[in-house]
């Protein structure tokens, strides 16, 4: 069984913190605990099917967790970063202590941790890192990347209550060399491991660079590449590469079109099949206001395998997202395809077709409300079909500046064409947290 293999992160993080701190120590020292913050919340769920299994052999449960957690920030939390903050390093670390009422022998520590940190070298010399690191046991894997909606969930899922650990390094520096114009390099390191005979892990090393030129006003130009370094413990290892180009011209501050080419090339170790991937497609952006912005863009994709029958499609993606102080969603629709990989199953080129919504309103000042849903459609190379769905509603209420209340409810399933892949599932959790 192949390893993956790691890089120094922890290294190179902690010299980056140990550069920077010492300039901007001085700016909050003077009152160091009003940078931390101690918390801690205690999670009731009822889960109808604890294993998301098909109905005839779905267990339900009552799930506690304890989470004591910490944050840490350079800028006191009563105020927001700004970009005028030359040094930022926001941390938050939540371990938690799962107990099952009946299937006491899933029980475990979870972990749940993030890291955002900025560094301004100069105005238009900028490095930013993020990080991401999760351990649980939930069978669907929510969805955490930077450009993930709230709430999305990754294609692949697990059978059984199997703890899994993800870390996710993403650093980035950028340039500006204009209002619109930057250059920019993106490194992501993405680790997965599960101990499991039928699911494996994995580690991802993907280089980025991209590059945003405006010509004038009116004309403008993104041109980006991504390689990709697939590790995996028992399938073929991954090289990948994606280049993508697009010209967008601006009728005027509201309005734009553009036009993009994407090309895919995925080189596997044997005995895999290497692949091409075409994806041009047209699109609109016009913003209805400040705050409401719609995008429509449409287009074909041909996948070339270098042996076997080609697949082709429509991709499309139509959203609508406003952000307002008081109300904010996003209402989007998706079709074209998935590559799955750096997963529990690895399910790989997947026709996907998904329509996603959520909407988030602050009632009052201490009550805030929400409700998410999706329906998306997967076609898989081995021709199972599937209908993946999910409908939740969530309320949070602050009873006092530090206690808070959430309520979450949830209905979620599969309908397949193969009865194993087949379930249903209800799910309630109450959380409470105090922070001191």
């Amino acid at each position: 069984m192949k390893k993956t293999k790691r890089i120094g992160w922890k290294g190179c993080l902690m010299a980056l913190v140990l550069m920077v701190l010492p300039a901007t120590v001085h700016a909050w020292s003077e009152d160091i605990l009003s940078h931390f913050q101690v918390y801690i919340t205690a999670e009731e769920e009822y889960n109808s099917n604890i294993d998301s299994a098909p109905n005839r052999l779905k267990k339900d449960d009552f799930i506690t967790t304890i989470s004591p957690g910490l944050r840490f920030s350079t800028s006191e939390f009563r105020r927001p970063p700004t970009e005028e903050d030359r040094f930022r390093l926001d941390l938050d670390f939540r371990p938690g202590f799962v107990f099952y009422a009946k299937e006491h022998e899933d029980n475990y520590i979870s972990l749940d941790g993030s890291l955002n940190a900025r560094y301004a070298f100069t105005r238009n010399l900028t490095f930013r890192v993020r990080d991401y690191l999760i351990r649980d046991d939930e069978t669907r894997e929510q969805d955490y990347s930077a450009t993930a909606l709230p709430g999305q969930y990754l294609l692949s899922r697990t059978s059984i209550r199997t703890p899994y650990f993800r870390n996710v390094f993403e650093p980035s520096l950028e340039y500006r060399f204009g209002r619109e114009n930057l250059i920019a390099l993106n490194f992501r390191n993405n680790i997965y491991e599960i101990n499991s005979r039928v699911f494996e892990g994995s580690m991802e090393n993907y280089i980025n660079p991209r590059l945003t030129y405006w010509f004038n006003i009116k004309h403008g130009l993104n041109l980006e590449y991504g390689l990709t370094l697939g590790h995996f413990e028992d399938s073929p290892d991954l090289v990948g590469h994606r280049a993508m180009g697009r010209y967008t011209y601006r009728f005027n501050p509201r309005t734009s079109i553009f036009c993009e080419y994407t090309y895919e090339r995925n080189d596997f170790d044997p005995p895999s099949i290497d692949y091409d991937v075409h994806r041009p497609t047209l699109g609109l952006e016009y913003k209805f206001s400040p705050t409401l912005t719609g995008t429509a863009q449409a287009g074909y994709f041909w996948q070339i395998p270098e042996e076997g029958s080609r697949t082709t499609g429509p991709s499309f993606n139509l959203s609508l997202t406003k952000t307002a102080e008081r109300t904010t969603y996003s209402l989007s629709f998706q079709g074209g395809y998935t590559e799955d990989y750096f997963t529990a199953e690895n399910r790989g080129f997947t026709k996907t077709y998904t329509g996603y919504g959520t909407i988030s309103h602050q009632l009052t000042e201490k009550l805030t409300v929400g409700v998410t849903g999706s329906m998306g459609r997967a076609i898989y190379s081995n021709d199972q079909k599937d209908w993946i769905w999910v409908i939740s509603g969530n309320a949070s209420y602050a009873l006092l500046r530090w206690l808070s209340l959430s309520l979450q409810v949830e209905h979620n399933g599969d309908n397949s064409n193969i009865s194993n892949s087949d379930y249903t599932q209800y799910r309630g959790i109450f959380r409470i947290t105090a922070t001191y």
